[in-house]
């Protein structure tokens, strides 16, 4: 039976696959007072108020059993508000859908960054290194307690989860191992089974959630306490862990002085604990950036527009959302571990900001009326402040190394796979007439680019929409010759948001694969890693894995790693049958899972590229 490999941990969230409903109905009014009593119980922290916000009196509410025996409840239109586990109505938890409506029915956890939501919406569970702890100390809390997780700067939840230990164990333990097993987060598919699902704000994306542009509370970003929100201490940089990676060690000053507190044996008091630095060593101290200035304020927003100006605003992405230059460029383009607050400036609101750089010429926005949001609509590359500005070259973070990881589960060398295009014969004249190599390889991001500069060069916009591009006889040629039915007229115009995924659609289509200084070209796909666990003679299990080459790995070395791994004997052999080419190593045991989580935290290979075969299940 083949599946792809889709975990990477033990948590519990039981929403990672696709579940449909053995049986629907709808709840009577006695089971739904009975359901609304339960939930008021469930969750101490609700007012009644609260309670009808998730669970409406007079609403209809209908009730699903899926497959792996969970219950879930549903309310206008079916949106999943409560789900129950284990089907008593004993273990019941909220859906994000019912945090976004009352974001403070739990008590919650508070990442470092935005950008470690990436790993739990990927289904990590959530490890204490990658919490942002309150001013005042570690809250309590008791093991199996319901807590949710927050982003910095974003009051909706992204994730519900359950805790594995009490506060006072966290304290012993050095605030090291897991904090929260999560068992439903955004973008799962219990998130996903809604027809007309939706997001709270404008700071959710598909596979991360950063700090809501129109949010206006300074507290709460920081905080992970019961019963009251503190200031933002501001985003540093992400340390989270998976559970197929090593619990990662603070080795801050935080650390220290917990270590030193339990030394002397007042770990137990846990409302002393002071936390009086983020957990990490490569981010200075954001104790005074409260008291920055306005104007500071104000040169820094500056800096980081010119910055993504540069950098991530192309010309083709245009018009673009206000929201979304904020999120995906301005942003991203902070100094590191610097807190950027639009309502700390001068302006207060980004509308205003971004008019004021209007106004100055530097930028076109408009107001839409009926989303109420600035859109951009261009940049004047040659206004001074962008001519005169040096845009800073920086790497792009890696959130999985932000903080500390053990020698066991460090990667020796990162794996990098990018698609990339080489030009064919059709597209050659577009990037001969611009100046560019055909004979070179191009990112996707790169090539669009050289299309749209022979539009500039060319000055084939439409001036009556300048959102069409006018096709002439090279361009036409390169998008659509061949393609064409013999009697139908080619086209004369294309939209813009087209004319990219067209242009590539015409080149030839590669993967990159880099570890280090290895690299490799292959045309079309990459053929995943295969890991088969089947029976020999004795019924004793043997795990094979072959694939692997294509990401630059050694047959012999992985095998001398495996062997030590799994205190068990390994071999290579050549592939079997004349057309393959390749090795194979065989592992003497039924180590699949473990194999392929291997696989994924010690050498990166991306879980899509893995397809695990046990052969010894009926």
């Amino acid at each position: 039976m083949c599946t792809r490999l889709i975990e990477r941990s033990c948590a519990s969230n039981m929403f990672k696959k696709a579940l449909e409903a053995r049986s629907l109905q709808r709840l009577s009014g006695a089971d739904k007072k009975k359901l609304r009593r339960t939930a008021k119980d469930k969750f101490p922290r609700a007012s009644d108020a609260d309670i009808d916000a998730i669970l409406p009196p007079k609403a209809e509410i209908t009730v699903a059993k899926l497959q792996n025996r969970v219950v879930v409840y549903g309310v206008e239109g079916d949106i999943p508000m409560i789900f129950d586990t284990d089907g008593r109505g004993s273990d019941i938890y909220p859906t994000v859908y019912a945090l976004w409506k009352v974001p403070d029915l739990l008590p919650y956890f508070t990442l470092k960054g935005g950008e470690v939501s990436h790993f739990i919406i990927g289904g990590a569970d959530l490890m204490f290194p990658g919490i942002s702890f309150p001013l005042e100390g570690l809250p309590s809390f008791a093991a199996g307690e319901t807590w949710a997780v927050k982003v910095p700067g974003n009051p909706a939840p992204i994730a519900v989860g359950i805790t594995t230990m009490s506060s006072s164990e966290a304290l012993k333990a050095g605030l090291r191992g897991k904090a929260l097993r999560i068992t439903h987060h955004y973008h799962d598919s219990l998130w996903e089974s809604v027809e007309s699902r939706y997001v709270p704000n404008a700071g959710f994306f598909d596979d991360v959630v950063f700090a809501d542009p129109s949010f206006s509370s300074s507290a709460g970003d920081a905080s992970c306490d019961l019963d009251s929100e503190v200031g933002d201490i501001g985003p540093v940089e992400a340390t989270v862990a998976t559970d197929v990676e090593s619990e990662l060690e603070p080795t801050s000053a935080v650390h220290n002085d917990v270590s030193a507190n339990i030394a002397d044996g007042v770990a137990e008091e846990i409302d002393d604990l002071k936390v009086a630095e983020p957990i990490s060593n490569d981010e200075p101290s954001v104790e005074g950036q409260p008291s920055m200035l306005a104007e500071d304020v104000d040169e820094l927003l500056d800096k980081c527009l010119l910055q993504a100006l540069h950098m991530t605003v192309k010309d083709k992405d245009l018009p673009m959302p206000g929201s979304t230059l904020w999120s995906n460029h301005v942003l991203p383009c902070r100094p590191m571990g610097v807190t950027l607050d639009i309502k700390k400036s001068s302006f207060k609101k980004l509308s205003k900001w971004l008019q004021s750089k209007s106004s100055c010429g530097l930028i076109s926005v408009k107001e839409d009326k009926h989303k109420k949001e600035m859109i951009l609509f261009s940049v004047n590359r040659k206004h001074l402040d962008y001519t005169s500005f040096k845009p800073e070259k920086r790497q792009v973070e890696n959130a999985q190394a932000a903080g500390p990881a053990t020698n066991e589960n460090k990667s020796p060398v990162l794996l990098e796979i990018e698609e990339i295009y080489k030009p064919s014969s059709h597209v050659s004249p577009i990037f001969a007439s611009v100046g560019a190599d055909a004979g070179n390889f191009f990112k996707a991001s790169d090539a669009t680019d050289v299309v749209f500069s022979y539009v500039e060069k060319e000055n084939l916009v439409k001036p009556t929409d300048k959102s069409f591009v006018i096709l002439d006889a090279i361009l036409c040629d390169a998008l659509y010759k061949g393609t064409i039915k013999k009697g139908t007229i080619y086209p004369t115009e294309i939209h813009k948001k087209d004319l990219g995924p067209t242009f590539l659609n015409r080149m030839q289509a590669h993967l990159k694969v880099t570890r280090g200084s290895e690299s490799a070209v292959k045309k079309g796909t990459i053929k995943p890693v295969q890991i088969m666990t089947e029976r020999r003679q004795g019924n004793k299990k043997v795990t094979r894995v072959s694939g692997f080459e294509m990401f630059l790995m050694d047959a012999e070395s992985l095998a001398s790693e495996l062997q030590k791994k799994f205190a068990c004997s390994t071999s290579v052999a050549e592939l079997p049958g004349s057309g393959k080419k390749g090795h194979e190593v065989l592992v003497q045991g039924g180590v699949i899972d473990q194999l392929a989580k291997h696989l994924v935290e010690q050498y990166g290979i991306p879980k899509k590229y893995i397809e695990v075969y046990d052969k010894t299940k009926k």
